[in-house]
C-alpha cells in the first residue's frame, strides 16, 4: 500500500514537468513558412527594372556637372526647381566658384541673387555655404566619399548623399527623390512614406547592381510617362506591372 502511494505521488510530482517539457519543445517548433509574398514583390520588382531599362535606356543624372563638388551644389539647387532650371544657373555659377572656399567667401546677397531663379533662394545659399564650410573645416576641402562622411556635411541628407556617391563614385545607392517616392508607392513596391524607409525597403527586394540606374529611370519615367497629374498608363512599359495605387 505504500508502494502504490509512493508511485501515485511521483507521478503527480512528474506531471507537471512532463507538461512543462511538452510546452517548452512546442515553443521551439518551427514555425510555418511566411506567405510567398516577399518574393513575389521581389520577382515584380525586378520586372519592373527590366521593363524600365528597356524603355528608357538613355536614362542618366539630368543634372550638369563634371565633379563633386558642382553635383553637391547641383543637388541642393534642385530642390522644388527642375534640373533643366539648374543647368542654366550652374552653367555661370560653376564658372565663377571652383572650389568649397569659393561658396564660402561668397556674398551671402550677391550668391542669393545669382541662384534665385531656382526658388527659395535663401534657403539654398544657406545650405550650400554651410555645406562648403564643413567640407572646408572637416575634410580639407574634398568632398568626402562615403555616406558617413558625406552626412557630417551641414545640409546634406541621405538623397544628396546618394546622388553623390551613385553617380561621381559609383557607390551603389537609391536616391529617393519626389519621383521615386511616388512611383514605388503607385507601382506597389512599397507603402512606407518616409523617404528612409522607402529607400530601406527598395534596398530589401532589389538587388545593389539595379539601384544606380533604377535612381535615373523612375525620375526619367515620372517626367516623361508616368507624371503626378495626369499618368499615360496607355503607353507606359510597365503597365502590365503596375497595380496603380496611386
Amino acid at each position: 500500500m505504500a508502494k502504490r502511494k509512493a508511485k501515485v505521488k511521483a507521478r503527480k510530482k512528474t506531471a507537471p514537468k512532463a507538461k512543462a517539457k511538452a510546452k517548452r519543445k512546442t515553443k521551439k517548433a518551427p514555425k510555418p513558412a511566411p506567405p510567398p509574398r516577399a518574393s513575389a514583390l521581389r520577382a515584380r520588382g525586378l520586372a519592373i527594372v527590366s521593363a524600365l531599362e528597356q524603355a528608357h535606356p538613355e536614362a542618366h543624372c539630368e543634372l550638369d556637372f563634371t565633379n563633386a563638388l558642382e553635383l553637391l551644389v547641383a543637388t541642393i539647387l534642385s530642390a522644388q526647381c527642375t534640373d533643366a532650371r539648374v543647368n542654366m544657373v550652374t552653367k555661370d555659377l560653376f564658372r565663377r566658384y571652383r572650389r568649397a572656399q569659393d561658396y564660402v567667401a561668397a556674398p551671402t546677397e550677391v550668391f542669393e541673387d545669382e541662384i534665385r531663379s531656382t526658388g527659395f533662394f535663401r534657403n539654398k545659399t544657406k545650405a550650400i555655404k554651410a555645406a562648403c564650410a564643413s567640407i572646408v573645416e572637416k575634410f580639407g576641402g574634398k568632398v568626402p566619399h562615403t555616406m558617413e562622411g558625406l552626412l557630417q556635411l551641414d545640409g546634406i541628407g541621405r538623397k544628396s548623399a546618394n546622388v553623390l556617391l551613385a553617380n561621381v563614385y559609383g557607390v551603389p545607392g537609391i536616391v529617393v527623390d519626389t519621383h521615386m517616392l511616388r512611383l514605388s508607392r503607385r507601382m506597389g513596391l512599397t507603402d512606407e512614406t518616409d523617404p528612409v524607409k522607402v529607400e530601406l525597403a527598395l534596398m530589401e527586394i532589389l538587388p545593389p547592381e539595379t539601384w544606380i540606374s533604377l535612381s535615373h529611370r523612375i525620375p526619367w519615367h515620372g517626367r516623361r510617362v508616368c507624371t503626378a497629374r495626369k499618368p499615360a498608363c496607355d503607353t507606359c512599359a510597365v503597365a502590365h506591372l503596375c497595380p496603380k495605387l496611386l
